[in-house]
């Protein structure tokens, strides 16, 4: 196994993980197999009971992992399905070192982060790094590892120093590092500043482990002399500082480590020069190009909970990125926080309520994504409202799901205190409730969590032809709240169809509203498997019906034999 590892300096929110993926996706288009393991040094076991305001979104993948944002980027970019072992956390291995002491299987010895800690470090990657992600049978050609934080916190110290053993252990040529770091440019001098990356790679060498390479991100292209000076203090070839510079999207970053030659670069580095071929990156070269070159944009309305944090919502953001380009459209998002469309957000912030009205009435689509707790579903339900009055094309994920089955049993049931048991446990009409399986005592890994199966109940609805007609999907879930199945009956009576359940047939997982141009619900998450390229069903429908092509869509379905 050849290992990258991919470590961050000077600060954090660099762009580690782009920069991982992007280096993977040049690699894989070389012809090489690669998989990617992701190291969180928090002590929590595992992303699922953080604050999205914290860390952003939590990534699920289809074994239930609840994971860092950053393996959502390795999957979308790689095109590969990640276990939750592919991210290690200091929760994890602490967790299963202690196991091992209790059981009695370090015979005495008294157990210390060195050997014992950093033993269990390299052997949960050597193990994982041996796992296929790319539907192929055996082991990948190459592992790329990203460290998170920044070199010379304390709580990555472990991790560092069993890098620094698997690099001794695995040898010169099986080892790649890339250290990830900032050339600031001051607004006074306006001179590239290097001082900041010759102590953070100084840090690093004095911990043990020598970058091979430095992937220096800064807001313009870095000068000759830049390089130069970094060359000479960092002790790292010319040849191998990478810069990584703004672009105008993500998509160019394997483009521009293919321009500066990384690939040969590390291909050297890793003795594997002999079994690679040139990078084929024609796909990402076109699908770069082509989203520069977009002119018209659709205008989506994103209501939520954490709108002050963009990557609360990564994942849905990819989606609807994937959704338009594959409609030849930008897409805009307007975010609104849920609660300033509420009726008390009016008589506190006025202004704020009057822009986020007028935001919503000027979208051409409606999105409410997933979320948890009680604050701003009251403007969710508004906004679901409205677009249920007004025709306008709304897609409502997981949260979104259960927020217009409670607008439609209080609108149209006439159930005024109609509510999910979440939000009031003491309702007189649960529409939404507790799973009976979930748990009340412990938050972490107890939710309907991973990929599961979700049967169509009508193939002649909406949901059913954009999966172009398959009779199940399976798709990713993250919830402990349902649809009450005894409200099903009166649900359904007063025209809302559930056209979509788990194999059980009892738990609601699709609803779509006739009549109307696109009102489709799901208690899934589609955005999770959603790539470039290969857009999410429901996205890509919400999308070509704001646009007004849904219609069209079908038909050139029919034509040609896809549906």
């Amino acid at each position: 196994m050849k290992y990258v590892l991919v470590t961050g300096g000077v600060v954090s929110g660099l762009g580690k993980g782009v920069t991982a993926s992007s280096i993977g996706v040049v690699l894989k288009a070389c012809g090489l197999r690669v998989t990617s393991i992701k190291i969180d040094p928090y002590l929590n076991t595992d992303a699922g009971t953080m604050s999205p305001f914290e860390h952003g979104e939590v990534f699920v993948l289809d074994d239930g992992g609840e994971v860092d944002l950053d393996l959502g980027n390795y999957e979308r970019f790689l095109d590969v399905t990640l276990t939750r072992d592919n991210n290690i956390t200091t929760g994890k291995i602490y967790q299963s070192v202690l196991e091992k002491e209790r059981r009695g299987d370090y015979l005495g010895k008294t157990v210390q982060v060195v050997p014992h800690i950093t033993d269990a470090i390299k052997n949960w990657i050597e193990s994982v790094s041996q796992i296929p992600v790319d539907g192929k049978e055996g082991p990948a050609d190459v592992c790329v590892i990203e460290l998170g934080g920044t070199v010379g916190d304390i709580e990555s110290m472990p991790f560092i120093e069993a890098l620094r053993q698997l690099f001794f252990t695995v040898g010169q040529d099986n080892f790649c590092l890339i250290h990830v770091s900032l050339i600031p440019v001051l607004g006074v001098v306006g001179e590239q500043k290097t001082k900041p990356t010759q102590h953070s790679v100084r840090e690093l060498r004095a911990l043990g482990l020598t970058p091979h390479f430095l992937a220096c991100r800064s807001a313009q292209p870095l000068l000759e002399n830049t390089k130069q000076k970094l060359s000479q203090f960092c002790h790292v070839p010319v040849s191998n500082i990478l810069n990584i510079h703004d672009v105008p999207n993500i998509w160019h970053i394997p483009l521009l480590l293919r321009n500066q030659n990384a690939h040969n670069a590390i291909l050297k580095q890793l003795d594997l020069v002999n079994d690679a071929t040139q990078p084929d990156l024609q796909e990402w070269t076109r699908r770069a190009e082509t989203f520069d070159n977009l002119t018209n944009s659709v205008r989506i309305a994103m209501v939520g909970k954490y709108v002050g944090l963009t990557d609360s919502y990564l994942s849905v953001v990819k989606a609807l990125l994937h959704a338009c380009i594959s409609c030849s459209m930008k897409p805009s998002i307007d975010w609104i926080a849920a609660s300033d469309l509420e009726d008390e957000s009016a008589r506190l912030t006025p202004e704020a309520h009057a822009a986020a009205w007028k935001t919503l009435r000027e979208a051409s689509c409606i999105l409410v994504p997933g979320g948890f707790g009680d604050r701003g579903v009251s403007g969710m339900i508004l906004a679901a409202k409205y677009a249920r009055e007004n025709s306008v094309p709304y897609l409502g994920i997981c949260l979104g799901m259960q927020i217009s089955v409670i607008e439609f049993a209080r609108s149209v049931l006439d159930l005024e205190k109609a509510n999910s048991t979440e939000f009031d446990e003491d309702t007189p009409d649960p529409v939404v409730i507790f799973m009976p399986e979930g748990s009340k005592t412990h938050m972490g890994s107890t939710m309907r969590l991973g990929s599961r199966k979700t049967l169509f109940r009508s193939p002649d609805c909406i949901t059913a032809k954009l999966y172009k007609n398959s009779q199940y999907v399976d798709e990713r879930h993250r919830h402990r709240y349902e649809v009450n199945p005894e409200m099903v009956g009166a649900l359904e009576q007063a025209g809302l169809k559930f056209v979509g359940t788990d194999e059980s047939g009892k738990r609601m997982e699709i609803l779509e509203l006739p009549n109307h141009p696109f009102y489709v619900c799901v208690q899934f998450h589609p955005e999770f498997k959603s790539r470039p390229g290969r857009p999410s069903a429901p996205f890509l429908g919400f999308i070509l019906a704001a646009i007004g092509k849904l219609d069209a869509h079908f038909k050139k379905g029919l034509q040609n034999g896809t549906l």
